[in-house]
């Protein structure tokens, strides 16, 4: 990860604070939520961050460091972990930060009707030992624990209940929804959705402050020819992302700077495995050609991953073979090759599955999620329609593409994971665990994949301490993924940020953007 990493954070290292100034910056996607558990995803918790903390945080190298807990401890023989919570944090309205906010954020994140719940998948109890002390108890010794709750962010009980927000709602959203009170460095003063959300610094924060700013504003534009005329015009001071076409144009512009990296993101295809007939296109209702393992197969080697790198992502990209890229810890060097390029060899993989005249279906697709996601879409259709293979595109916003990939409307869909703990461990538990609600398990499988065997290594691999017993796993389970093609990893997406000149900040690989690390000169 450090070669990654390296890049991307000295880039742009953080100055020290000068005159206070006021920092607007854009992104394509408006964060849906300021309820850090409603919904699970990287423009949420990105923007988020800035606003809620958690009992850890990711630092600039994205090592995990001391948030609301100044430091934990393994409890007895891998029974879970204990965290010594901070003295003297206020949540934004002034109230104290204590143990009962961290077992009420438990309680509320871990809920059914929470999108975060699959975090809390190996956690059997929490317990309050005193107001600054909380044990964590987990199902069984889970090395990892503390790297994946960095996003898990603490909510203030008190103001929870008395503003009738004591669970999420994402359905149809409650006080939470747009308004937020946090322990960070930075506090929501206004907010209108799809159109801007203004934050200010927090006095109270009990962190040194290592930013400038006055006033942040955060604006969505999704038109990107838009989105660089105000970067150029000074408009905004930042942008995120930079369209991959113009990245080369603005990098030789006055006034402003381009600052490249990778993304810690895999762009993948996934399918509908689990319903019996298609939904969409000429042969909807038909039996499903996806839940045969050789279709899907024939999709990988019909997929010119090379010809979208080159074409549509201007050479800013790398193939990928896995759920995770090989700066991810866990990535399986053995199961490093993806499927080649090979039309003759699809074709020949759907006439032995009975598809030689191919079939109509649908591929549902974000328009304003990935960098350049339609024009990938686009080009996968033709690309299918190479070995006969109709592919009738819906492309959407991603406000309207995550409910309709959660209400099971799709064949065939495309996705990007991020894993939150920077662990292979990560996406079996998210993408390939058979979806289990009771557990916590499999919640954005979206396709039903399911394996025996990954199901049965996925707790080992939890709880395993030897790193070399525990990479054999990681190893057993992308060739089972690879073997079955349960997704088809295309890409790990680049990270493209345009700023004004005047602008220091960290970018990191996670893609979140944290304004306490931004200086405007």
């Amino acid at each position: 990860m450090r070669h990654m990493l390296s890049a991307a954070v000295l880039a742009a290292v953080c100055a020290a604070p000068v005159a206070a100034e006021d920092f607007k910056w854009a992104g394509t996607t408006d964060p849906q939520t300021m309820d850090p558990h409603a919904v699970n995803s990287a423009p949420v918790l990105g923007f988020l961050n800035n606003v809620y903390e958690g009992l850890v945080r990711r630092g600039q190298d994205m090592s995990i460091e001391p948030a609301l807990a100044t430091s934990w401890e393994p409890i007895g023989d891998g029974e879970g972990w204990r965290f010594h919570l901070r003295e003297g944090v206020t949540f934004h309205d002034g109230n104290t930060f204590d143990a009962e906010d961290v077992l009420f954020s438990y309680e509320r994140a871990s809920n059914e009707v929470s999108d975060t719940r699959s975090w809390f998948a190996p956690v059997s109890e929490v317990k309050m030992v005193d107001s600054k002390t909380v044990d964590i108890l987990t199902k069984a010794p889970n090395p990892i624990f503390p790297d994946s709750i960095a996003n898990w962010m603490i909510v203030d009980k008190g103001w929870a209940e008395a503003n009738n927000a004591a669970l999420p709602d994402k359905e149809n959203g409650n006080y939470a929804t747009l308004n937020a009170n946090g322990t960070g460095a930075f506090m929501v003063t206004e907010r209108e959705p799809g159109l801007r959300t203004q934050l200010k610094p927090f006095d109270g924060w009990w962190d040194d402050a290592t930013h400038n700013i006055t006033v942040a504003e955060f604006t969505p534009i999704q038109n990107p020819a838009t989105a660089v005329a105000a970067l150029l015009s000074g408009e905004v001071d930042m942008i995120n992302p930079v369209p991959i076409q113009d990245a080369a144009r603005l990098q030789g512009q006055d006034g402003v700077q381009v600052i490249q990296g990778i993304e810690a993101r895999v762009i993948m295809l996934g399918f509908a495995q689990e319903s019996d007939v298609l939904k969409y296109g000429a042969d909807a209702g038909k039996p499903n050609p996806f839940k045969d393992a050789r279709v899907r197969e024939a999709v990988s080697k019909a997929v010119n991953v090379d010809a979208i790198l080159k074409t549509i992502m201007r050479g800013n990209a790398e193939p990928a073979s896995q759920l995770v890229s090989p700066a991810m810890r866990g990535y399986s060097s053995a199961n490093m090759d993806r499927p080649a390029y090979d039309v003759d060899g699809a074709k020949a993989l759907l006439m032995e599955a009975g598809y030689a005249d191919g079939f109509s279906f649908g591929l549902k697709c974000p328009n304003n999620r990935y960098l350049n996601d339609e024009a990938v879409c686009q080009a996968v259709t033709a690309m299918l329609a190479k070995v006969g293979i109709d592919a009738q595109l819906d492309a959407m916003p991603v406000s309207n593409y995550w409910p309709e990939l959660r209400a099971d409307n799709f064949d065939m869909y495309l996705l990007g994971w991020s894993p939150g703990t920077f662990d292979a461990e990560h996406p079996i538990r998210f993408l390939a665990h058979t979806p289990n609600s009771e557990k916590k398990l499999g919640s954005w499988n979206f396709g039903g994949y399911s394996n025996a065997k990954i199901d049965e290594m996925l707790p080992m691999i939890q709880s395993e301490i030897d790193d070399g017993k525990r990479q054999m796993m990681l190893d057993e389970s992308a060739a089972i993924l690879q073997a079955e093609t349960a997704y088809v990893p295309m890409y790990v997406q680049p990270l493209v940020w345009g700023t004004r000149d005047n602008v220091t900040l960290t970018q990191r690989p996670d893609n979140f953007f944290i304004l306490r690390w931004v200086n405007v000169q």
